[in-house]
């Protein structure tokens, strides 16, 4: 039964819905239905399509009491609004339905795992957030609660772990039909740590293990962990908060890791032999992955940065985004990520330049929008004098754009929206060291109306940015200080949806 304040979300949405056109969201990004969302969450196959959930405030471009949106895709590039799944409507997630993920049970039903959030006064004026993990079980379309919620709270922790932090399950269907999930908790040192949970049937869940502790080593909280099996090797994917700075590798704040080990399977533990950085721009959180039914390993992420929320209005229809959904695969002890093979079928009206010297600025007919996908090969122009500065600046017009820059002689790679019109002094700039053999390096540029995302030498590395730079500043030119040579292929991007 349909609670009211579930009800009023759902008329809420469906009537803001029809106030944004079109042309005010991104083609094939995911934006919540109206007002504000977060992380994605409940990203699964069931009956014959792709389901994403996501953390939903309708009311304002905001964060606020958390629901979970939800949205129905075929190709992962085109989504379909469903109503909103969750709301907080119950004594133990009034406070809010926080991320959580989706399996497909044996009789066909959808299977959601979240996290309830209650405040509970502490003394004087301090409340806290007890956080447990609750089920519901839906069609596809409508889901109920199950009756016996929660069915982890703070007597399956183990000792020394926080009920405050304790949030965002994340459940896999095991090889002999059984269910474990990972859950992000505050151990005893106020860092962060990955517990592990198995369950016979998905609804009867016991404590396991600690999967592996973070021992501040990366930032403290560890919030929406993933775990699974990648080319032979384990992967665990966290978003730690307020982490330090390591070189160019990890920035301040909050930030995502990747860690590549083996998994005793036994004792329930993690070791890590590789740590990296999932993304290394500014706009990217709280990932979360499926395995698809080809058997790819398809992730995708929030496109914003928490410090970063005020780069738009409050008044504004909408904020917030799911990336694009990205290919995964470890080569040499390293996560490689490619754009989703499904985004080719929307290229068309090549454009094609071989061996263009640059020097100072260069524009080149036919390279130009805001949806498009560019491959964009730099190399030196003369291999005795190389050159300093090489750029591409795009979203562009008298007075905006956005940029991206490599120093060949540093080997590192900026984004740079500073100029994209942003009247706040949030986060605008991110660096990282990129490999390169001689000044040569190999980019691609997709552009969604108000995001760029860059895969760097085929994946090795990403950079998200969003920017919210009006829809005519279309222009795309290139910097070199020095001479650099540049191969470009720019493909538009159009939906091959009505």
């Amino acid at each position: 039964m349909t609670s009211q304040t579930l009800r009023e979300a759902r008329k809420y949405e469906e009537a803001c819905e029809k106030l944004i056109g079109k042309e005010e969201r991104p083609d094939f990004h995911l934006t919540p239905r109206a007002g504000w969302m977060n992380d994605p969450n409940g990203f699964s196959y069931y009956k014959g399509r792709y389901h994403l959930f996501y953390q939903y405030y309708p009311y304002e471009a905001k964060w606020g009491a958390m629901h979970w949106g939800h949205a129905v895709s075929s190709d992962l590039l085109h989504w379909e609004y469903l109503p909103c799944a969750l709301a907080p409507d119950e004594v133990y997630d009034k406070d809010g339905c926080f991320s959580g993920s989706a399996v497909v049970l044996p009789d066909g039903r959808h299977l959601l795992m979240y996290t309830g959030v209650l405040r509970e006064h502490q003394k004087r004026d301090i409340y806290r957030e007890v956080q447990t993990q609750c089920l519901a079980v839906g069609d596809g379309i409508d889901y109920e609660k199950y009756e016996q919620n929660p069915v982890l709270d703070d007597r399956d922790l183990p000792e020394g772990g926080s009920r405050f932090d304790f949030r965002d399950p994340k459940m896999w269907k095991q090889a002999d039909g059984t269910y474990a999930c990972v859950v992000g908790n505050r151990p005893a040192d106020g860092s962060g740590q990955v517990l592990l949970y198995t369950s016979a049937d998905g609804f009867q869940w016991k404590f396991k293990s600690v999967l592996v502790t973070n021992c501040n080593r990366f930032g403290k909280m560890w919030e929406c962990p993933d775990f699974f099996e990648l080319d032979g090797k384990w992967v665990l994917m966290i978003s730690p908060q307020d982490m330090l700075p390591k070189g160019f590798e990890y920035h301040n704040g909050n930030g995502t890791v990747c860690m590549i080990g083996d998994y005793d399977e036994v004792s329930g533990t993690f070791k890590e032999t590789h740590d990296q950085a999932i993304d290394y721009g500014i706009d990217f959180y709280a990932t979360q992955t499926i395995l698809s039914p080809d058997g790819r390993r398809i992730m995708v992420g929030w496109m914003q940065n928490w410090d970063a929320c005020g780069i738009r209005s409050p008044e504004a229809p909408w904020l917030g985004q799911v990336s694009l959904p990205r290919e995964l695969s470890v080569k040499n002890g390293r996560l490689y990520q490619s754009p989703i093979r499904e985004l080719d079928t929307m290229r068309c009206n090549k454009v094609e330049y071989t061996d263009v010297a640059v020097s100072g600025v260069v524009k080149l007919d036919g390279i130009r929008g805001r949806k498009l996908d560019m491959e964009l090969t730099v190399r030196p122009g003369d291999m005795r004098e190389l050159y300093q500065k090489f750029a591409v600046r795009f979203a562009q017009d008298d007075i905006y754009y956005t940029s991206l820059s490599f120093r060949p002689r540093e080997s590192i790679l900026k984004v740079d929206r500073k100029f994209s019109g942003s009247r706040r002094a949030i986060i605008h700039q991110r660096r990282s060291l990129v490999n390169t053999v001689e000044g040569a390096l190999k980019l691609r540029i997709i552009l969604d109306r108000f995001s760029v995302e860059v895969f760097v030498n085929d994946g090795e590395q990403v950079m998200s940015a969003t920017m919210y730079t009006r829809q005519e500043a279309d222009g795309i030119s290139f910097f070199a200080d020095g001479t650099a040579r540049i191969d470009v292929v720019k493909y538009e991007l159009q939906s091959n949806t009505p």
